[in-house]
Protein backbone atom coordinates (compact mmCIF):
# COMPACT_ATOMS: atom_id res chain seq x y z
CA UNK A 1 0.00 0.00 0.00
CA UNK A 2 1.21 3.64 -0.48
CA UNK A 3 1.55 5.82 1.75
CA UNK A 4 2.22 9.64 2.54
CA UNK A 5 4.13 11.80 5.25
CA UNK A 6 4.31 15.07 5.91
CA UNK A 7 7.95 16.45 8.26
CA UNK A 8 6.83 19.89 8.97
CA UNK A 9 9.10 21.57 10.77
CA UNK A 10 9.69 25.14 11.57
CA UNK A 11 11.72 26.23 8.59
CA UNK A 12 10.47 23.67 6.44
CA UNK A 13 7.68 21.12 5.32
CA UNK A 14 8.81 18.21 3.54
CA UNK A 15 6.52 15.78 1.89
CA UNK A 16 7.63 12.69 1.27
CA UNK A 17 5.49 9.64 -0.72
CA UNK A 18 6.46 5.92 -0.69
CA UNK A 19 5.55 3.12 -2.52
CA UNK A 20 4.14 -0.32 -0.66
CA UNK A 21 7.60 -1.19 0.46
CA UNK A 22 8.72 1.92 1.62
CA UNK A 23 11.02 2.88 -1.09
CA UNK A 24 10.83 6.30 -1.21
CA UNK A 25 9.21 7.66 -4.77
CA UNK A 26 8.45 11.31 -5.02
CA UNK A 27 9.24 14.15 -2.97
CA UNK A 28 8.73 18.27 -2.41
CA UNK A 29 9.67 20.55 0.10
CA UNK A 30 8.57 23.95 0.44
CA UNK A 31 9.01 26.95 3.20
CA UNK A 32 7.15 26.49 6.40
CA UNK A 33 4.45 29.49 6.70
CA UNK A 34 4.96 32.03 9.82
CA UNK A 35 0.86 32.11 10.28
CA UNK A 36 -2.10 29.43 10.82
CA UNK A 37 -4.00 29.98 7.93
CA UNK A 38 -1.14 29.83 5.33
CA UNK A 39 0.56 26.57 7.69
CA UNK A 40 -2.75 25.17 6.83
CA UNK A 41 -3.01 26.00 3.46
CA UNK A 42 0.26 25.19 3.07
CA UNK A 43 0.35 21.54 3.61
CA UNK A 44 -2.79 20.96 2.60
CA UNK A 45 -1.91 22.06 -1.16
CA UNK A 46 1.02 19.84 -0.58
CA UNK A 47 -1.32 16.70 0.38
CA UNK A 48 -3.38 17.22 -2.82
CA UNK A 49 -0.85 17.81 -4.86
CA UNK A 50 0.39 14.47 -4.03
CA UNK A 51 -2.71 12.59 -3.74
CA UNK A 52 -3.69 14.16 -7.70
CA UNK A 53 -0.77 12.11 -8.61
CA UNK A 54 -1.24 9.22 -6.84
CA UNK A 55 -4.84 8.96 -5.39
CA UNK A 56 -6.01 8.83 -1.30
CA UNK A 57 -3.06 7.26 0.59
CA UNK A 58 -2.69 6.97 4.54
CA UNK A 59 -1.46 10.55 5.31
CA UNK A 60 0.94 10.84 8.48
CA UNK A 61 2.01 13.93 9.62
CA UNK A 62 5.68 13.79 11.34
CA UNK A 63 5.55 17.37 13.78
CA UNK A 64 7.35 18.65 16.66
CA UNK A 65 4.44 18.82 19.13
CA UNK A 66 1.81 16.99 20.99
CA UNK A 67 -2.21 17.20 20.11
CA UNK A 68 -4.61 17.18 23.89
CA UNK A 69 -6.20 14.22 23.27
CA UNK A 70 -8.90 16.03 25.64
CA UNK A 71 -9.43 19.34 23.60
CA UNK A 72 -8.19 18.50 20.31
CA UNK A 73 -5.66 21.34 20.41
CA UNK A 74 -1.78 21.32 19.53
CA UNK A 75 1.31 22.54 21.65
CA UNK A 76 4.01 22.60 19.22
CA UNK A 77 7.40 23.82 19.79
CA UNK A 78 7.98 26.14 16.26
CA UNK A 79 4.86 26.44 14.73
CA UNK A 80 1.66 28.78 14.52
CA UNK A 81 -0.42 25.88 16.06
CA UNK A 82 0.29 25.91 19.17
CA UNK A 83 -3.87 26.15 20.95
CA UNK A 84 -5.38 25.68 17.54
CA UNK A 85 -7.36 22.34 15.97
CA UNK A 86 -4.08 21.65 14.11
CA UNK A 87 -5.43 17.81 13.37
CA UNK A 88 -8.96 18.41 13.04
CA UNK A 89 -8.37 21.53 10.48
CA UNK A 90 -6.12 19.80 8.33
CA UNK A 91 -8.57 16.87 8.38
CA UNK A 92 -11.75 18.63 7.67
CA UNK A 93 -9.94 20.54 4.10
CA UNK A 94 -8.45 17.68 3.14
CA UNK A 95 -11.62 15.72 3.83
CA UNK A 96 -10.92 12.63 5.55
CA UNK A 97 -8.53 11.84 8.92
CA UNK A 98 -5.13 12.17 8.95
CA UNK A 99 -2.22 10.33 11.52
CA UNK A 100 -1.15 13.56 13.80
CA UNK A 101 2.60 11.50 15.50
CA UNK A 102 5.78 13.42 17.17
CA UNK A 103 8.69 14.14 15.58
CA UNK A 104 10.96 11.93 17.91
CA UNK A 105 8.36 9.08 18.27
CA UNK A 106 7.82 9.06 14.34
CA UNK A 107 11.89 8.90 13.89
CA UNK A 108 11.78 5.50 16.39
CA UNK A 109 9.21 4.14 14.71
CA UNK A 110 11.02 4.63 11.42
CA UNK A 111 13.84 3.24 12.87
CA UNK A 112 12.85 0.56 14.13
CA UNK A 113 10.89 -0.96 11.06
CA UNK A 114 13.69 0.32 8.11
CA UNK A 115 16.57 1.75 10.18
CA UNK A 116 18.91 0.51 12.82
CA UNK A 117 16.13 -1.04 15.08
CA UNK A 118 15.32 -3.09 12.34
CA UNK A 119 14.83 -6.59 13.83
CA UNK A 120 14.94 -5.76 17.53
CA UNK A 121 11.58 -5.85 19.82
CA UNK A 122 11.86 -3.33 21.70
CA UNK A 123 13.49 0.03 20.67
CA UNK A 124 13.84 3.24 22.14
CA UNK A 125 14.69 6.42 19.45
CA UNK A 126 16.32 9.55 21.08
CA UNK A 127 16.52 12.74 19.85
CA UNK A 128 18.96 15.18 20.55
CA UNK A 129 18.71 18.04 18.56
CA UNK A 130 17.05 21.84 18.97
CA UNK A 131 15.31 19.69 21.77
CA UNK A 132 15.68 16.40 23.50
CA UNK A 133 12.53 13.44 23.10
CA UNK A 134 12.18 9.88 22.25
CA UNK A 135 9.77 7.48 21.24
CA UNK A 136 9.52 3.44 22.42
CA UNK A 137 8.41 1.10 20.08
CA UNK A 138 7.53 -2.30 21.07
CA UNK A 139 7.23 -5.66 18.67
CA UNK A 140 6.46 -2.70 15.80
CA UNK A 141 4.15 -1.11 17.61
CA UNK A 142 4.19 2.78 18.70
CA UNK A 143 3.70 3.23 22.28
CA UNK A 144 2.14 6.84 22.99
CA UNK A 145 0.82 6.31 26.14
CA UNK A 146 -2.47 7.40 27.29
CA UNK A 147 -2.20 10.98 26.68
CA UNK A 148 0.76 10.57 24.07
CA UNK A 149 3.11 12.14 25.73
CA UNK A 150 5.37 8.74 26.03
CA UNK A 151 8.60 10.19 25.08
CA UNK A 152 8.98 13.58 26.63
CA UNK A 153 12.20 12.79 28.29
CA UNK A 154 13.80 16.05 27.85
CA UNK A 155 11.33 17.30 30.42
CA UNK A 156 12.53 15.83 33.00
CA UNK A 157 14.32 17.02 35.91
CA UNK A 158 18.03 16.31 36.03
CA UNK A 159 18.67 14.58 39.59
CA UNK A 160 20.22 16.74 42.40
CA UNK A 161 23.42 14.55 42.53
CA UNK A 162 24.38 15.58 39.01
CA UNK A 163 23.67 19.02 39.66
CA UNK A 164 26.24 18.80 43.02
CA UNK A 165 28.87 17.16 41.41
CA UNK A 166 29.27 19.66 38.64
CA UNK A 167 27.83 22.65 39.48
CA UNK A 168 25.36 22.57 36.65
CA UNK A 169 22.40 25.83 35.95
CA UNK A 170 19.11 25.01 37.21
CA UNK A 171 17.33 26.35 34.18
CA UNK A 172 13.94 27.21 32.85
CA UNK A 173 13.10 25.08 30.14
CA UNK A 174 10.60 26.37 27.62
CA UNK A 175 7.80 24.05 29.02
CA UNK A 176 7.55 25.97 32.13
CA UNK A 177 9.53 23.82 34.56
CA UNK A 178 12.84 24.31 35.49
CA UNK A 179 15.46 22.02 35.30
CA UNK A 180 14.48 19.84 32.75
CA UNK A 181 17.24 17.72 30.66
CA UNK A 182 16.54 19.26 27.72
CA UNK A 183 18.08 22.66 28.87
CA UNK A 184 21.27 21.10 28.79
CA UNK A 185 21.40 18.20 26.84
CA UNK A 186 19.77 19.60 23.36
CA UNK A 187 21.88 21.64 20.73
CA UNK A 188 21.33 24.84 22.69
CA UNK A 189 21.73 23.23 26.22
CA UNK A 190 25.54 22.13 25.05
CA UNK A 191 25.93 26.22 24.45
CA UNK A 192 24.18 27.23 27.94
CA UNK A 193 26.40 24.12 29.79
CA UNK A 194 29.66 24.84 28.14
CA UNK A 195 29.27 29.18 28.75
CA UNK A 196 27.84 28.42 32.80
CA UNK A 197 31.07 25.81 32.61
CA UNK A 198 33.68 28.13 30.92
CA UNK A 199 32.56 31.37 30.48
CA UNK A 200 33.11 30.40 26.92
CA UNK A 201 30.55 31.21 24.21
CA UNK A 202 30.58 28.32 21.68
CA UNK A 203 27.95 26.29 19.86
CA UNK A 204 27.85 23.05 19.63
CA UNK A 205 29.43 22.27 16.53
CA UNK A 206 31.88 24.01 18.01
CA UNK A 207 32.64 22.44 20.89
CA UNK A 208 32.24 19.03 18.92
CA UNK A 209 35.33 20.02 17.09
CA UNK A 210 37.36 21.12 19.82
CA UNK A 211 36.58 18.57 22.67
CA UNK A 212 39.82 16.95 22.82
CA UNK A 213 42.46 19.77 21.98
CA UNK A 214 40.46 22.26 24.73
CA UNK A 215 40.73 21.14 28.42
CA UNK A 216 37.92 23.15 29.51
CA UNK A 217 35.90 21.84 26.58
CA UNK A 218 36.45 18.78 27.09
CA UNK A 219 35.33 19.24 30.71
CA UNK A 220 32.01 19.81 29.38
CA UNK A 221 32.37 17.31 26.91
CA UNK A 222 32.69 14.77 30.31
CA UNK A 223 29.47 16.40 31.99
CA UNK A 224 27.30 16.41 28.72
CA UNK A 225 27.67 12.76 28.38
CA UNK A 226 27.39 11.74 32.40
CA UNK A 227 23.90 13.86 31.73
CA UNK A 228 22.83 11.87 28.75
CA UNK A 229 23.97 8.48 30.41
CA UNK A 230 21.70 9.34 33.40
CA UNK A 231 18.93 10.11 31.20
CA UNK A 232 19.27 6.78 29.04
CA UNK A 233 19.42 4.88 32.38
CA UNK A 234 16.65 6.53 34.02
CA UNK A 235 14.74 5.52 30.88
CA UNK A 236 16.43 1.92 30.33
CA UNK A 237 15.24 1.21 34.01
CA UNK A 238 11.92 1.97 32.89
CA UNK A 239 11.54 0.92 29.41
CA UNK A 240 14.58 -1.71 28.95
CA UNK A 241 15.36 -1.43 25.06
CA UNK A 242 17.01 -3.67 23.35
CA UNK A 243 18.54 -0.94 21.13
CA UNK A 244 18.85 2.47 21.49
CA UNK A 245 18.82 4.69 18.37
CA UNK A 246 20.42 8.16 18.39
CA UNK A 247 18.96 10.91 15.94
CA UNK A 248 18.97 14.91 15.43
CA UNK A 249 21.70 17.07 14.85
CA UNK A 250 23.85 15.91 17.82
CA UNK A 251 23.90 12.82 17.31
CA UNK A 252 26.05 13.30 14.29
CA UNK A 253 29.09 14.66 16.29
CA UNK A 254 31.60 12.02 15.57
CA UNK A 255 32.43 9.21 18.49
CA UNK A 256 29.49 10.26 20.08
CA UNK A 257 28.24 6.66 19.98
CA UNK A 258 31.51 5.64 21.90
CA UNK A 259 31.50 7.95 24.49
CA UNK A 260 28.19 6.99 25.20
CA UNK A 261 28.56 3.80 25.47
CA UNK A 262 31.38 4.43 28.17
CA UNK A 263 29.79 7.24 30.20
CA UNK A 264 27.03 4.50 30.42
CA UNK A 265 29.17 2.02 31.46
CA UNK A 266 30.08 4.37 34.24
CA UNK A 267 26.53 4.39 36.03
CA UNK A 268 25.22 0.73 35.51
CA UNK A 269 23.83 -1.08 38.13
CA UNK A 270 26.64 -3.79 39.05
CA UNK A 271 25.91 -7.41 36.54
CA UNK A 272 23.39 -5.61 34.25
CA UNK A 273 23.20 -5.74 30.67
CA UNK A 274 23.24 -2.67 28.91
CA UNK A 275 21.24 -1.66 25.07
CA UNK A 276 23.08 -1.59 22.29
CA UNK A 277 23.69 2.14 21.04
CA UNK A 278 23.35 3.01 17.78
CA UNK A 279 22.70 5.67 14.81
CA UNK A 280 19.80 6.67 13.48
CA UNK A 281 20.09 5.40 9.28
CA UNK A 282 16.90 7.34 8.28
CA UNK A 283 18.63 10.68 8.08
CA UNK A 284 16.70 13.74 6.78
CA UNK A 285 13.76 11.06 5.63
CA UNK A 286 12.75 9.24 9.11
CA UNK A 287 10.32 11.87 10.26
CA UNK A 288 8.13 11.41 7.22
CA UNK A 289 8.66 7.85 7.04
CA UNK A 290 7.68 7.11 10.30
CA UNK A 291 4.52 9.20 9.98
CA UNK A 292 3.47 7.41 7.15
CA UNK A 293 3.91 4.59 8.42
CA UNK A 294 1.99 5.28 11.79
CA UNK A 295 -0.60 6.25 9.10
CA UNK A 296 -0.24 2.55 7.34
CA UNK A 297 -0.75 0.97 11.23
CA UNK A 298 -3.69 3.24 12.01
CA UNK A 299 -6.25 1.38 9.23
CA UNK A 300 -8.72 -0.96 10.16
CA UNK A 301 -7.43 -4.52 10.17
Amino acid sequence: MKSIGIDIGGTKIELQAFDDSFALTSSERISTPADYPGLIGAIVELAQRAEGRIGPVPLGLSVAGVIDRKTGLALTANLAATGKPFQADLAARIGRDVTFVNDCRAMALSEAHLGSGKGAARVLGLVLGTGVGAGFVCNGKLDEGAQGLAGEIGHIAFPAGLAQTYGLPVLRCKCGRQGCFETLLSGPGLSNLAHHLTGQSCTAPELARLRHSNAELSHVWQVWCALLAELLMTTVYTLDPDVVVLGGGLSRIKGLGDDVERALAAVQMPAMGLPEILLAEGGDATGARGAALAARQRLPE
